[in-house]
């Protein structure tokens, strides 16, 4: 896979997501044995942790969908070399049950091949994330 390939599927996948696309939309981006990550407090937290193929995914998306009003996305720059593609930003989310804002810088650290997502491991801060979910 070139640079040039591997951005576009990292490109198409934030596209997707901002279109409103469905979890299971969504989750057709990625291969069926996704290594899906996000660290953090998973006993408070439930939507982070690890996630496993595509139902996982779309558990993911429906579950921040069920659980979160996202208030800002902003993708800043997305580094790529070979598969892997790096794409950061900053989000602000306010959990529902709580009222609470997270605001947080974030990195989405991607691996394609054949024009799917085979790895997905997202940073946060899943401090802030913890304490906005309690």
């Amino acid at each position: 896979m070139t640079d040039e390939s591997t951005r576009q599927a990292a490109t198409h996948l934030f596209t997707t997501l901002a279109s409103g696309a469905s979890p299971a939309q969504i989750a057709a981006l990625f291969n069926e044995n996704v290594d899906w990550y996000i660290a953090g407090d998973t006993a408070t937290v439930p939507w982070i942790g690890r996630k496993t193929g595509r139902q996982g995914v779309a558990e993911f998306y429906g579950q921040v969908r069920e659980l979160l009003n996202s208030e800002r996305f902003q993708l800043t720059d997305i580094l790529v070399s070979g598969t892997r593609a790096v794409a950061m930003g900053e989000l602000a989310s306010r959990v529902k049950r709580t009222g609470k804002l997270v605001e947080t810088a974030f990195a989405f650290d991607l691996t394609i091949e054949g024009g799917l997502i085979t790895r997905c491991h997202m940073l946060e801060d899943s401090f802030a994330v913890a304490q906005a979910a309690v």
